[in-house]
């Protein structure tokens, strides 16, 4: 009994000391009491926006202003609880205000609020004179800057409010029924808020007399209800004013169909609908119908309402504890309208994704944990209503016997695509280490990817290939035990050597003249060119000659992306190809391009001049050369009637008997009138309506509308495109067509592209439109994980680790590993794993030893499933020997139990063909001891007997045993299907019994 009590103590004093440990089943260490909220005030009064923290001291408390720091000057201070004073409030003090805690443990970053200062009211709309007839409907408005309460004047007096006739609604419209003569007169209305109180212009109300008794009329609806943005608990007003006579009925409803919530909603004045503090399901179309009574007659009028939320928190980021090298991943989800915008913080500093923080679907996984990433970190949901803000904790821990960092990091440069890189066993508890990550990047840019290779312990370089030529890399290792990782290695930054070009740039060959062709290009990206570009090398030769010219054009800087070759022969096709230089080499060159030199005659239009002499009027001056007169020229001008300040493209064709000659052009602007100096003339009009749908992965078809404009003239389009992305500018690309649809090809997967169009007319161009942004569909990957490597780390665990597809631009959700023994291989049976995208390694447990076991990997994501890799083998070693033919025996056994009836029929007749020859192998040996019975004695004839026996059947069992031998290595290697390997042993056995016969 004594025992017991003693273990019940024991148990209670080690909760009470766990229990003493802060931070242990607690993660408050520090959080916010009291947070600011929205706050409206005069100018010049005072503001005091509250904020308390509580935590583990000191505590300190600063405050952000449209997300900037915000310093205390004479107006503003913090007070001793945390809260903000400012003094005396100006217009300049409006915002969005956030105070910032902070302890030993990390920041916390409190809610948004807003300091709004009332300012002078201005009127937007002012009211409008009307003149209406007697009996009928008058209405008038107006609308200022600001929140203010609206009221009316008549004459400027108060207007009486005593009749039902007069409405006053809340959104400052004034509605009068049954006008008479009493109404006419001057109308203003007054704006009153804390900060002033204005009047507007006045508008006068004219009443027409009756002639006589007024017509019947249907009804009509002078102004109906508005589409209307109101955030929640705001009070909403639905106008709905209509006329008619006799006069109508006026009735509402909903467009979906669903009853309008009566709780909160009433009827103003002859038919206007009021809803007061609104809520999320009053959101949709509300439909004003106005009936003539007793009748059929009727009009209606929609109106949209969308109800403004504030955004809310569905999920919530959970704190979490996590070992170094270890995942740790936060969720959140919002909901609001519009849609919230999620905004993740550490310790109060925005997060951008990179290297080993990543966010996706609004979630946060954090990979490869270190130390610096014990933090706080808040998930912030925010839209046009407001913000909330969720915090969460992240606890690093780490083991006390855990190895220290690997040492002297050491990077090799071995070529254009590789490094070596070199290590030094950890210091301290080196002996635990199982494996080793290296870590890598690329250096300059952001968002890059890290990528990771896992590699055993019993080995301190590693190769590091795939990497993309002249580019800088950072790398740093981690050394894992069982239980955990150490610390981040020492970072190095290595850079990989050059290579020769990938490919060569596009060509665009044109001609100036009939013995030149100008040879244009696009500078290679850095992942084609592969280096620094030292020169270009034109290659050309005619169609009909073999003798090639080679031309070297040496880069002095970037902007080398033409040449004009000259000396050519007029009318002649010519073909040119070019070749790409690094300092490691020349790439090889491209595909021949050709083209053909224009035509030339004997009469040449030359020195084309033209000319604007007047503001109306075009002098064209031309030289025509005289081939029988050397040197000899003619001089011609031609004077056209044209339009001032219009640019005009100016072409001269000379032709003869033999052909058109090549054509001169110039362009010429007409100067302006001089009577209007600043008058211009209307630009082409952008086009409109643009509208971008993703086809594919590859393919966005785009669709406009041609604006309106009165000419019978042809007009083409120009679509301007390209990835929209700052590095990516020099892969913007043009597309030209006639028509107002066309369908850009060879995109990018999953990326988004900025598209705009222009239009041309009679040598004339309007401005870009503006751009519409449209992302490419996703791609499933289309090849396997890369360096798919498995090693042994425990007897009974492997460590297997892969690359992301070799795929540009690629989005991976998760991968999928597959694994099996032999055995199971032969039975169909695989074991699944599935990892995350952002992971690239799994644990193989439970193997069991003397298996040999086979992996592959695929990658997957939202669009399909890729292939998978190749198969990777893994021996385990076998704690105990086995004999040859007991693997043969197993390997029967386990394909017997996937034999369908022909391959049991086969095995079958196996069977018998053996017994056969057994049996005739018997009967043979028993005629020949009968017929030397005479000759011998019965002990020499047993002898004999035994002896053919023995050696029959050794030298079988040999034979049998040298055939499984040669058998099984080569299934291990081809992967036999199970069905043919059980028909090669039976056929192997049948040829061991037939040879035993005859011997």
């Amino acid at each position: 009994m004594g025992s017991v009590e003693w273990k019940t103590h024991q148990r209670l004093l080690i909760l009470l000391w766990v229990l003493s440990f802060p931070g242990v089943f607690s993660f408050s260490e520090l959080s916010f009491t009291v947070e600011p909220k929205d706050v409206a005030v005069s100018h010049g009064e005072r503001v005091i926006l509250d904020c308390q923290a509580r935590g583990e001291s000191p505590i300190g408390v600063r405050w952000r202003k449209n997300g900037v720091q915000l310093h205390e000057s004479g107006r503003s201070r913090v007070l001793s609880n945390g809260s903000l004073c400012i003094s005396s409030s100006e217009q300049s003090d409006e915002g969005f205000y956030q105070c910032l805690a902070h302890n030993r443990y990390g920041s916390v970053l409190s809610q948004r609020s807003r300091l709004t200062v009332s300012k002078v009211l201005l009127f937007i709309t002012h009211p409008v004179p009307a003149e209406v007839t007697l009996g009928s409907v008058a209405r008038f408005s107006c609308a200022v800057s600001g929140s203010a309460v609206i009221s009316w004047e008549l004459n400027q007096r108060s207007l009486p409010l005593d009749s039902d006739r007069i409405t006053v609604l809340p959104n400052g419209v004034l509605q009068i029924h049954d006008v008479t003569m009493r109404d006419a007169g001057k109308y203003r209305c007054l704006a009153t808020n804390m900060a002033s109180r204005v009047r507007s212009q006045e508008a006068e109300l004219t009443i027409i007399p009756a002639l006589g008794p007024r017509p019947l009329m249907k009804p009509h609806i002078i102004a109906g209800p508005q589409n209307i943005s109101a955030g929640l608990r705001q009070s909403v007003v639905l106008e709905c004013l209509a006329e008619g006579n006799p006069r109508p009925l006026v009735s509402w409803s909903r467009a979906d169909s669903k009853p309008i919530d009566v709780s909160g909603a009433r009827v103003l004045g002859n038919g206007n609908l009021i809803i007061s503090a609104v809520k999320a399901h009053h959101s949709g179309t509300y439909l004003c119908r106005a009936t003539t009574p007793g009748t059929r007659n009727y009009s209606i009028a929609p109106g949209n309402l969308t109800v403004l939320v504030p955004p809310t928190l569905v999920e919530k980021p959970e704190s979490q504890t996590r070992p170094r090298a270890g995942t740790a991943r936060f969720g959140c989800q919002a909901e609001g309208t519009p849609v919230p915008r999620i905004t993740w913080f550490k310790n109060g500093q925005v997060i951008h994704s990179n290297g080993r923080t990543k966010m996706y679907n609004n979630k946060l996984v954090i990979t490869q944990i270190i130390p610096e990433d014990d933090a706080f970190y808040q998930c912030q949901a925010e839209n046009s209503q407001g913000s909330v803000v969720s915090t969460s904790r992240l606890i690093v821990v780490l083991s006390e016997d855990r190895p220290s960092a690997p040492r002297n990091i050491h990077a090799e440069t071995i070529s254009s695509s590789a490094i070596l890189l070199a290590w030094e066993r950890p210091q301290y508890n080196a002996y635990k280490v199982i494996a080793y990550s290296i870590h890598y990047m690329k250096s300059e840019g952001l968002n890059n990817e890290e990528y990771q290779a896992v590699i055993g312990n019993d080995t301190t370089n590693h190769i590091v290939d795939d990497l993309e030529p002249a580019r800088n890399y950072t790398f740093y290792i981690v050394a894992y035990m069982p239980m955990g990782a150490s610390r981040m290695s020492e970072q190095v930054t290595q850079h990989t050597l050059e290579d020769v070009p990938l490919r060569t740039p596009e060509l665009s060959l044109t001609s100036r003249s009939p013995t030149d062709i100008l040879v244009s290009w696009q500078p290679l990206p850095p992942k084609l060119s592969r280096g620094r570009v030292s020169a270009y090398r034109l290659s050309y030769r005619t169609a009909t000659d073999e003798q090639v010219i080679s031309v070297e054009l040496p880069v002095p800087s970037e902007n080398c992306t033409q040449y004009l070759l000259q000396g050519l022969q007029p009318d002649t096709i010519y073909l040119i190809r070019m070749s790409v230089s690094t300092r490691v080499g020349w790439s090889q060159p491209s595909a021949w391009n050709s083209h053909r030199t224009p035509k030339t005659s004997s009469a040449t239009g030359e020195r084309l001049r033209a000319q604007s002499t007047l503001i109306w009027l075009i002098t064209i001056c031309f030289v025509i050369l005289l081939p029988q007169n050397d040197g000899g020229f003619l001089q011609r001008c031609h004077r056209r009637t044209k339009y001032p300040r219009v640019k005009y493209h100016v072409k001269l064709l000379a032709f003869s008997a033999n052909g058109d000659g090549y054509q001169a052009h110039q362009t010429v602007n007409t100067p302006g009138c001089p009577s209007a100096p600043h008058r211009r003339l209307a630009a082409l009009p952008s086009p409109d309506h643009i509208h971008a749908t993703a086809d594919s992965s590859s393919e966005v078809s785009l669709s406009w509308g041609c604006p309106a404009f009165s000419s019978g003239k042809p007009v083409s389009y120009s679509i301007r495109y390209g990835p929209l992305s700052p590095s990516d500018a020099t892969a913007v690309r043009y597309v030209q067509t006639s028509e107002q649809t066309v369908t850009v090809k060879g995109l990018r997967p999953n990326t988004r592209y900025e598209f705009a169009v222009r239009l041309h007319m009679d040598q004339m161009s309007s401005p870009w439109s503006a751009s519409v942004y449209h992302r490419t569909l996703l791609e499933a990957p289309s090849s396997p994980p890369r360096s798919v490597r498995v090693s042994l780390i425990e007897e009974d665990t492997a460590l297997v680790s892969w690359k992301q597809p070799d795929q540009p631009d690629l989005s991976v959700t998760h991968y999928t590993v597959l694994y099996a023994s032999q055995s199971s291989w032969l039975a169909g049976e695989w074991q699944v794993l599935q990892r995350e995208g952002t992971n690239t390694m799994a644990l193989l447990e439970k193997l069991e030893s003397g298996n040999v076991y086979l992996v592959k990997i695929s990658a997957s994501n939202q669009a399909g499933d890729g292939p998978f890799s190749s198969t990777v083998e893994l021996r385990l070693t076998s704690k105990t020997h086995h004999s040859h033919l007991y693997a043969i025996f197993a390997l029967f056994i386990a394909g017997l139990s996937h034999m369908d009836e022909k391959s049991m029929s086969g095995i079958i007749a196996g069977v018998c063909i053996a017994l056969s020859c057994i049996i005739l192998c018997i009967f043979i040996l028993l005629s020949k001891s009968t017929t030397h019975r005479k000759s011998a004695s019965s002990k020499m004839i047993g002898q004999v007997r035994n002896d053919v026996m023995r050696s029959g059947a050794s030298s079988a069992n040999q034979q049998q045993a040298e055939n499984a031998e040669v058998l099984l290595p080569m299934m291990r290697t081809h992967f036999i299907d199970a069905k043919v390997r059980v028909c090669l042993l039976l056929y192997y056995s049948a040829m061991c019994n037939e040879m035993t016969c005859k011997d």
